[in-house]
């Protein structure tokens, strides 16, 4: 069997969307899976759309995603150069080209625009208006054709497409796709600026870096007979086609930049973590056999199988992937999560009074995402303004005066408590409430409430107590009693 070989082929014009992201990730896996090979080629042949920076963006996206390639601009596997601008200096596209008019697979055209503008038009499947070449120039004899050349006149080269008969590729999801000829148009493979088309650039590249399979969203699966008739049209073997579905909003529309989540930059900036985001991403359209939904990268790659791709559109939920954030962070090293936690809690706890190690250890498994954070330990900085009622409890089977009794009574046990450790603590409370003949959280509630404000904290009373410290809490305590009264 020949060896599997992908390539994740982004066009460096900015950010990598998260469907981008998932081609490659696919591509990855499909490589990987087979024990094959991943290659990455940069297909900048639209300058118009070149960003600058772009291709870093790509080059660190992969790298923080663990998405490694093989072969690549910076290793040369022997089928280079990786970069199509590269290869447009080769020569690579207009030979093949030409090789595609000898065949009268192709032609020149040097209709102008004028002309190009009086054409009939029509409405493509994502909206955009098309023109629908005439095929004018296909009539121009070889004599026309030569004087046209040698008078430098501007010129494109035009795929020459049957008017009758279908043309048939086959998609490893969707079975045997068949189009009329008719509905194709004779695509320009060659610019007037001599850069090949994506369409055309695309299959020359795989072709010629013995590319087997090729993974890429279901929005080509309408260019897919155009490459068929390319490839033969040069008598290849075309590679392996999985076209993947589209992913949506949760309103079920095609995620887009202003969802503020479209891109893997977007998300690691708004505190996901990039493990996180591959699983997630690895679930957009595709499921393992059984129901599992956390997965390392080295999990997928021993599991994906590409045949378990749906061809329904896969919805991107953010709170399914915050909720999966959440995993990670639960389950991270305690030293990474603090070193990656560090600049949120410095940021929300910038006098340098608390130990953030500590603080940092008590919100790990109650965040779902690094802002998170903010809102868990505002307390610390000052109590927020907040209504005696939270001293009601239920479950604690205590009312506000019963709380003002408890915080009377412990007020002074910690006024003469030097030993501020969270175990000191406890057990001195605990020993109030044995002497009371009360249940623990009847002593701990109102207390909670008093040092923090708040009915959920990161944190239970002797944690706070030892995070605040005497002075601070001792405070807070005599505020609580003020305001009960």
């Amino acid at each position: 069997m020949e060896k599997i070989r992908t390539r994740y082929a982004p066009s460096p014009t900015g950010k990598m969307h998260v469907g981008n992201l998932r081609t490659a990730l696919y591509e990855f896996l499909v490589a990987k899976h087979a024990g094959g090979d991943f290659m990455l080629r940069i297909e900048d042949t639209d300058q118009e759309r070149f960003v600058e920076g772009a291709i870093d963006i790509i080059n660190r996206t992969l790298e923080e995603t663990g998405l490694y390639h093989d072969e690549g601009p910076d290793k040369d596997g022997g089928v280079g150069p990786y970069v199509q601008s590269e290869r447009v200096k080769t020569g690579i596209y207009m030979k093949y080209a030409k090789e595609l008019i000898e065949k009268g697979e192709a032609y020149y055209c040097f209709c102008d625009k004028e002309r190009l503008d009086s054409l009939k038009t029509a409405v493509s499947e994502d909206g955009k208006t098309i023109t629908v070449y005439d095929k004018h120039c296909l009539g121009l004899s070889k004599e026309e054709v030569e004087k046209n050349l040698a008078e430098g006149k501007p010129f494109v080269i035009r795929q020459n497409i049957p008017n009758e008969g279908t043309t048939t590729f086959r998609d490893e999801l969707y079975g045997d796709i068949t189009v009329e000829n008719s509905e194709l148009d004779d695509m320009i493979l060659i610019k007037s600026d001599g850069y090949p088309t994506y369409n055309f650039a695309n299959v020359v590249d795989d072709h010629t870096m013995n590319i087997t399979h090729v993974v890429r969203g279901n929005e080509y699966i309408s260019s897919s007979p155009k490459y068929q008739r390319l490839y033969d049209a040069f008598g290849w073997k075309s590679p392996v086609y999985i076209h993947l579905p589209l992913i949506t909003d949760e309103n079920h529309k095609k995620l887009s930049k202003r969802s503020g989540h479209s891109s893997f930059e977007d998300l690691i900036e708004q505190g996901f973590i990039s493990e996180a985001v591959v699983n997630y991403i690895a679930l957009l359209g595709w499921s393992p056999e059984d129901n599992r939904e956390i997965f390392s990268l080295d999990e997928l790659i021993k599991e994906f199988d590409y045949h378990r791709i749906s061809k329904s559109p896969a919805v991107f939920d953010i709170q399914k992937l915050r909720w999966m954030n959440g995993e990670y962070l639960k389950a991270m090293d305690d030293d990474r999560f603090f070193e990656m936690a560090k600049p949120y809690l410095e940021k929300s706890l910038p006098d340098g009074k608390f130990d953030l190690k500590k603080v940092a250890a008590k919100v790990k498994t109650r965040i779902e995402i690094f802002p998170d954070i903010e809102e868990q330990v505002d307390f610390l900085r000052q109590v927020p303004e907040y209504s005696t009622e939270l001293y009601v409890n239920k479950k604690n089977k205590i009312d506000a005066a019963g709380s003002l009794g408890v915080l009377e009574d412990v007020l002074p046990i910690l006024e003469a408590q030097d030993d501020y450790s969270n175990d000191a603590l406890y057990a001195k409370l605990l020993e109030y409430a044995e002497s009371k003949g009360y249940k623990n959280g009847y002593v701990m509630w109102p207390l909670r409430i008093a040092l923090s404000g708040k009915l959920m904290t990161p944190a239970g009373a002797t944690e706070i107590l030892e995070l605040l410290g005497k002075e601070e809490s001792v405070s807070r305590i005599k505020a609580a009693i003020e305001k009960l009264k």
